[in-house]
């Protein structure tokens, strides 16, 4: 079942296309990374998903649902502006915010007992969140999306303001809630990131999404076939019309690295049955194209083949 299914949605403000006919399609229990540049339209999604604001057509499904305000109690939200009480202590504040999503007393506060140990912050309930450091107010924000369980998560830049140690438990907490059953909605500029923790991906450039599929899946279709060899020496002739060298450096003595171009059809077995006849191999790897190449890409508009062409340059 889709988690999430947003069909056609578009909004408009005075002379402003935020959002035109967008669908995007997010399986359950996956982290889905909501690609895009600044402006592209993300955010108008994300506060039409949490019913911040209204979308001017299109519907929105939740677990097979349209969306309605209930479902607001299995949705946990972590918008890009903070938002905290600053005078409130931590401990109250978060006893405040999982009550207001549906849960007892006594349920958060063992929920929230649960969390402060995760996250070794047992003496932070009196603390106010003003006293607070960035990294450390963003753990207490994190802690209150999540508090409640909620079946959906959308974390929007959920790392800004976090030391890579920090950075890393978090990281460790959302495969976490995936992996108890949770669906993530990742937003996020940090490409490093998206390689590392998400499974599908959409991107949204200028109001429209232009990309969306499994990310293994968006990698191999942007694949053009290009391999980066080392070897010894820096003579070789490879089978003519198979093979196009792109490029080839000095490591140090007679090593050499070799980065080359096979026409479609061949696949890395062939290529290197072809080199160990000419040349002693050291190490072989393709060369696919990292999510910032696709990204970096498609937001500058080049067309498929463009883009393929530009990543056997890169």
């Amino acid at each position: 079942m889709e988690a999430l299914l947003v069909k056609d949605v578009s909004k408009q403000y005075s002379q402003h296309k935020a959002l035109d006919n967008v669908s995007v399609n997010i399986p359950e229990k996956t982290i889905f990374g909501l690609l895009g540049p600044n402006g592209a339209g993300k955010t108008t999604l994300i506060r039409i998903i949490n019913q911040i604001i209204n979308a001017d057509g299109g519907e929105i499904l939740v677990f097979g649902e349209k969306l309605k305000p209930q479902h607001i109690e299995i949705i946990g939200y972590l918008p890009e502006e903070r938002g905290l009480y600053k005078k409130m202590k931590v401990g109250d504040q978060l006893l405040y915010l999982a009550q207001l999503k549906g849960l007892s007393r006594h349920d958060a506060l063992a929920k929230i007992k649960v969390w402060f140990e995760k996250f070794e912050i047992k003496d932070w309930w009196h603390k106010k969140v003003e006293d607070l450091s960035k990294g450390m107010a963003q753990k207490v924000q994190f802690i209150s999306t999540v508090l409640h369980e909620p079946k959906l998560i959308i974390l929007d830049e959920p790392f800004s303001g976090f030391d890579p140690v920090n950075a890393q438990l978090i990281t460790e907490k959302i495969l976490e809630l995936k992996e108890n059953g949770s669906t993530i909605i990742f937003s996020t500029h940090r490409m490093e990131t998206v390689e590392s923790l998400c499974d599908h991906i959409a991107l949204i450039n200028k109001s429209k999404k232009i990309l969306e599929g499994p990310k293994k899946q968006v990698k191999e279709q942007f694949r053009s076939n290009t391999f980066v060899v080392e070897h010894r020496g820096n003579g070789f002739t490879l089978p003519a019309g198979k093979y196009t060298v792109k490029k080839q450096s000095k490591i140090e003595g007679d090593l050499y690295t070799t980065t080359l171009q096979a026409v479609e059809g061949i696949n890395g077995n062939q290529v290197i049955r072809d080199l160990i006849d000419i040349t002693e191999v050291y190490s072989f790897q393709e060369k696919l194209p990292t999510m910032a190449d696709i990204f970096i890409g498609l937001v500058k508009g080049e067309g498929d083949e463009a883009l393929k062409k530009h990543l056997q340059e890169v």
